[in-house]
C-alpha cells in the first residue's frame, strides 16, 4: 500500500531515516520532476472544497418541516375554496421563515472558507538540492520544507532538523506555551498532536529557531484538513425549541386530521353534501392552525438577539437565544476562554523566601509581597538574589512588551513576556538596566543544554545571565558560593511545589566570566559549573477573574461547567481548582485515555468527569456528542481552530470575538465581543 495513504501511520514513531525512506526522499529533498509527479498523483496542498449548495436548494430545504407541511396544505386548501387572502397570508409567513433559515445556513458555510484562510501562500523548500520558494499549494509528500522564526507551517511535517525550534500551536492543540521541538523518534503509543514534539502541523507558527521538515501530509490529509472534514461532516444537534416545534406540528396534524374525519362521518350520517362537508372541514382546519406562530416566535427571538447584543453577545443564529435558557452543561476551552492567554509570573523563590506576585496578564501593574498577597510589600535590596532573579528575567530575554491602543501584548515568547512584566512590577527600569548591563551576545536555548544565556558588560566585568529548567540549571550552580547561600533540597522542594500548583518553573542564575571569552564554545565550557543561583520564577496562564464568579453562578443555577483543553493535566487541574470546576477534587481524563474508550464507555465517564486534558479536536467532538447522547443541552465555548467541530456539533457554540480565530467564529452560534466568559 502507498505509505502516504496509510491513515494509521504514526510518523512520530519513525526515526528520521526511516521516514525519509518510506517516502522515497532524502535530506536534500525531491527533484523537481519527482515533485511534479507526486503533485499530480496526490493533488494540491489545499483544504478540500466541496461544491457549495445553491441558494435555491438551501431555500427549498427550509420547507422540510412538519409544521410547514401543514401550513402548505392549509394554503392550498384555502385557495381551493376561494379564501385567497388567508392563503396569501399563510404563504407570506412560510416565505419569511424560509428566507431567515436560508440566510443562517449560507452564513454557516463560511466556517469552511475561514479554515482555508489558514493555508499558507508561500513555502521555502529544497528542490534539486537547492532552496527555493514555491506556492504552498505545490508541496508534495516527500518534499523537505525549510522553517525559520515567523514562518507559518505549510503542511504536516516530520521534523528532520531542529535548532532551538519552538512552535506556537495554541489555536490547533490548545497548548498555551510554544512547544520546543525535537527530531528524535517517540516510542509512546496514542500520542495526541500536542504531544508529538517531533512533528509540525499546517497552520501553526514558528516563534523561535529554525529547522527542516519532511512533508508527510498535504491538503485534506493534514490535521487541519481533518478538522475541515469534521466541520463539514458534523450534523447539527436539534435545539429544544426545534424539537418542541416538530412534536407540536405532528400532534396538531393528527388532531386536525382526526377532527376532519369525525366531521365527515357525522356529516354523511346527517346526509350533508360532500362539497359542503369539504368546505366546512377546510375552514375548521385553517382556523385550528396557528399560522402566526412562526412569526411570533421569530419576532420574540429577534428581541432576544437585540438585548444580548447590548451585553456584548452577538447572536448569529436565532435559535441560540432560546437554547441558552435551556443549557444544562457548558463545555469550555481553557486557553483564552477561562484563562487570559497571557502568561504571568505568580511566585518567586530566592533560596530563602517565597514571594507572591499580584496582577494578571501583560499589564505591568502589580506588587511583590512576602509569602502571600496579604503580607507586607517587599522592598528589594540592591544586590539581593531577588533583584538578580528579576534582572536576569528582564535582560536574558529576546521578547518585547508592546503597548498598543491602551492594551499590552508581547512580541515573541509569552513566557519571556511574563518575566519582563514581573521585573517592571518590581520597579526595575528597562532602559536603565539595558544601559548598565548592555547585552553583547546570546546563547540560544537548546533542549540538550536546558538553558538560554546572554553575555553582558557591567562596569568592565563580563557577566553571563542564564535562565532555564530547574532540572538542568540547578545542577551547574555552586550554591555554597552564591551571595545568599541556599540548600539544593530547598530549591527542589520549591520547584516541585510550584509544579504541583500547575505553574511552569524557570531557574535563573549568573556567572562572572573572563573578559577574553567571547565565543559560544568557550562560554559553554565555562558554564558547566560555578553558576550563582539567583531564584526561581513560577509562571501560569491565570484564570480570568470574572470566570471564577461565573462558574459559581452557573453551579447555583444547576448548570455544570467542564473544562476541555489541549494543555497538560496538572496545569488543567490547577486552573480547574482555582475556578471551582468539579468541586474540591475534580476528575480528569486525558486524550490518551479517551482514545481507549468506546462511545458507551465515554458516555458513562462524562457523567462524573469535569476536566479533559491533552485532547485533540476529534476528542472534543466525541465529548460533546456523548453529553448530547445523555440528554444534556450542551453549550461549547472556544476560540481555536481545534474547537470548530465541537462548536458546530453542540446545541449552541460560543466563540470569543477578540482572540477567536475566524474558524471558531464562523462555526459558532454566538460570539462574545469582549471575550468575557461571564457574558
Amino acid at each position: 500500500m502507498d505509505p502516504y495513504l496509510e491513515k494509521d501511520k504514526k510518523w512520530y514513531q519513525l526515526p528520521v531515516g526511516d521516514a525519509l525512506r518510506r517516502l522515497g526522499s532524502s535530506p536534500e529533498g525531491l527533484t523537481s520532476s519527482e515533485a511534479a509527479v507526486r503533485l499530480e498523483k496526490y493533488g494540491p496542498n489545499k483544504l478540500g472544497e466541496e461544491q457549495p449548495t445553491s441558494p435555491l436548494r438551501v431555500f427549498l430545504n427550509q420547507f422540510k418541516n412538519p409544521l410547514i407541511y401543514i401550513l402548505l396544505l392549509a394554503a392550498a386548501a384555502t385557495a381551493g375554496i376561494g379564501m385567497f387572502k388567508d392563503s396569501v397570508v399563510i404563504l407570506v409567513v412560510i416565505v419569511i421563515n424560509s428566507i431567515i433559515g436560508s440566510w443562517q445556513e449560507l452564513r454557516a458555510e463560511q466556517s469552511l472558507r475561514a479554515l482555508q484562510k489558514l493555508s499558507v501562500p508561500k513555502a521555502r523548500v529544497l528542490r534539486d538540492g537547492r532552496e527555493i520558494e514555491v506556492d504552498s499549494a505545490l508541496l508534495a509528500p516527500g518534499d523537505v520544507v525549510v522553517l525559520a522564526s515567523g514562518d507559518k507551517v505549510p503542511a504536516d511535517l516530520r521534523l528532520i532538523a531542529a535548532k532551538e525550534l519552538r512552535v506556537e500551536e495554541a489555536t490547533l492543540t490548545g497548548e498555551s506555551l510554544p512547544v520546543a521541538k525535537t527530531i528524535d523518534a517517540l516510542k509512546e503509543e496514542g500520542l495526541t498532536p500536542g504531544d508529538q514534539i517531533n512533528m509540525a502541523f499546517m497552520g501553526t507558527v514558528v516563534v523561535n529557531g529554525r529547522g527542516r521538515g519532511l512533508v508527510i501530509a498535504t491538503g485534506v490529509h493534514t490535521l487541519l484538513g481533518q478538522i475541515a472534514e469534521n466541520v463539514r461532516g458534523v450534523s447539527l444537534a436539534k435545539t429544544p425549541l426545534q424539537e418542541r416545534f416538530e412534536n407540536f406540528a405532528k400532534r396538531l396534524g393528527l388532531v386536525v386530521l382526526g377532527i376532519c374525519l369525525l366531521l365527515f362521518v357525522v356529516g354523511f350520517a346527517l346526509g350533508m353534501e360532500t362539497i359542503e362537508l369539504f368546505m366546512t372541514a377546510v375552514a375548521m382546519s385553517v382556523a385550528m392552525i396557528p399560522e402566526g406562530l412562526p412569526v411570533v416566535v421569530t419576532i420574540t427571538l429577534a428581541i432576544g438577539v437585540s438585548r444580548m447584543a447590548k451585553k456584548n453577545a452577538i447572536i448569529r443564529k436565532l435559535h441560540a437565544v432560546e437554547t441558552l435558557g435551556c443549557t444544562t452543561v457548558i463545555c469550555s476551552d481553557k486557553t483564552g476562554t477561562l484563562t487570559r492567554n497571557e502568561m504571568t509570573v505568580k511566585a518567586i523563590y530566592d533560596g530563602h523566601d517565597d514571594y507572591e506576585v499580584s496582577g494578571s496578564g501583560y499589564e505591568p501593574v502589580g506588587e511583590i509581597r512576602h509569602g502571600d498577597l496579604n503580607a507586607e510589600l517587599v522592598k528589594i535590596r540592591p544586590g539581593s538574589n531577588l533583584e538578580m532573579a528579576l534582572r536576569i528575567g528582564l535582560l536574558c530575554n529576546e521578547s518585547t512588551l508592546v503597548k498598543q491602543n491602551g492594551s499590552y501584548t508581547v512580541k515573541g515568547d509569552p513566557t519571556e513576556g511574563a518575566l519582563i512584566v514581573a521585573a517592571l512590577k518590581a520597579g526595575l527600569d528597562l532602559e536603565k538596566e539595558k544601559r548598565e548591563y548592555p547585552q553583547l551576545s546570546i546563547i540560544p536555548f537548546e533542549s540538550d543544554r536546558g538553558y538560554m544565556a546572554s553575555l553582558h558588560d557591567h562596569n568592565g566585568k563580563r557577566l553571563v545571565f542564564l535562565k532555564g529548567s530547574p532540572e538542568k540549571l540547578l545542577y551547574i550552580c555552586s550554591l555554597e558560593r552564591s551571595p545568599e547561600e541556599c540548600r539544593m533540597s530547598d530549591l527542589l522542594r520549591a520547584s516541585e511545589e510550584y509544579g504541583r500548583r500547575g505553574l511552569r518553573v524557570l531557574a535563573l542564575g549568573w556567572k562572572e566570566v573572563p573578559a577574553h571569552l567571547a565565543h559560544q564554545e568557550d562560554l559553554d565550557e565555562e558554564l558547566t559549573h560555578g553558576v550563582m543561583f539567583a531564584g526561581l520564577q513560577a509562571i501560569i496562564d491565570p484564570p480570568r477573574s470574572e470566570a471564577v464568579q461565573a462558574v459559581a453562578d452557573l453551579s447555583e443555577a444547576g448548570i455544570r461547567t467542564v473544562m476541555i483543553t489541549g494543555d497538560h493535566a496538572i496545569t488543567a487541574l490547577a486552573i480547574a481548582e482555582n475556578l471551582g470546576i468539579g468541586g474540591r477534587d475534580p476528575r480528569v481524563l486525558t486524550g490518551r485515555e479517551i482514545e481507549e474508550f468506546t462511545d458507551d464507555q465515554l458516555r458513562d465517564k462524562v457523567a462524573t468527569t469535569s476536566v479533559y486534558a491533552r485532547v485533540s479536536p476529534t476528542h472534543k467532538l466525541r465529548i460533546a456528542r456523548q453529553f448530547i447522547q445523555r440528554g444534556e443541552i450542551v453549550a461549547m465555548t472556544g476560540d481555536g481552530v481545534n474547537d470548530a467541530p465541537a462548536l458546530k456539533a453542540a446545541h449552541i457554540g460560543i466563540a470569543m470575538g477578540k482572540t477567536g480565530t475566524d474558524v471558531a467564529k464562523e462555526a459558532a452560534d454566538m460570539v462574545l465581543t469582549d471575550d468575557n466568559f461571564a457574558s
